[in-house]
């Protein structure tokens, strides 16, 4: 794919399907071919995202918001169609993803951030910022199966703020440790939207995507409804 300046992300003609196996079959299907239900959580979605951009998506439950957010951030991979990304691209929507119960604190540290693509010079750098944000300094030494999980939690949201991305996905009913922490890390994410990377959240907030979003991309049963300002915000609050 040829490089764009202004470019982020760009999905072409992207689908998800699931096959929904039922583990109790009828007397009937035990005598016959089984039958799976498949379920298309996207349909051919494109999308073209600029650097820079604050993009909510909203849309009932169901809809396949997390799944393009998945997509996104390379956790689950499009049955059909490209996904092209410019930049360096962090979740904070599976935190903890990629990390190894058997390795301290610290020793994951270096697997995480490594897989979000830091080089170690980057990391022996930022590793300590990385701890002490996450209030972790006495138990980074301990193995990560020691840890609650608010711990893991803190831990994960931790390594992936200090990543300097270039694009953020985020679940904005993220919940990570206690409330100061969350207090810390919404003032961080605000640092965040005042920059200038990307940023993709899915919320049911509409105040906050309001507030925080200048593009809108509602999405019903796997398709793209509406993709535009606000106005996009007034037509979802306001359907039947």
């Amino acid at each position: 794919m040829k490089t764009y300046p202004t470019l982020a992300i760009q999905l072409n003609d992207i689908s998800k399907k699931y096959e929904i196996h039922h583990d109790k079959p009828t007397l009937v299907e035990r005598f016959s071919k089984e039958k799976n239900e498949t379920f298309w959580a996207l349909k051919n979605i494109n999308l073209t995202i600029n650097k820079g951009e604050k993009i909510g998506i909203i849309g009932s439950n169901g809809s396949g918001k997390t799944t393009l957010l998945k997509i996104l951030a390379g956790i689950t991979t499009p049955t059909s169609g490209d996904v092209h990304i410019q930049g360096r691209i962090v979740s904070l929507i599976d935190l903890g993803a990629g990390f190894h119960a058997d390795l301290s604190g610290y020793q994951n540290i270096y697997l995480n951030a490594m897989l979000l693509g830091l080089s170690r010079k980057e990391i022996n750098e930022r590793v300590q910022q990385i701890i002490t944000f996450a209030d972790l300094k006495q138990f980074i030494d301990a193995p990560l199966f020691t840890y609650s999980n608010g711990m893991m939690l803190r831990l994960g949201f931790s390594i992936a703020v200090h990543a300097q991305p270039d694009i953020l996905l985020l679940d904005e009913n993220l919940s990570a440790g206690d409330n100061a922490f969350q207090k810390r890390a919404a003032e961080r994410l605000r640092v965040f939207f005042r920059k200038e990377l990307t940023i993709v959240v899915v919320s049911h907030n509409i105040a906050y995507i309001r507030k925080m979003c200048s593009r809108i991309i509602w999405i019903d049963k796997g398709s793209v409804l509406a993709d535009g300002n606000h106005q996009v915000l007034h037509k979802y609050l306001k359907r039947k």
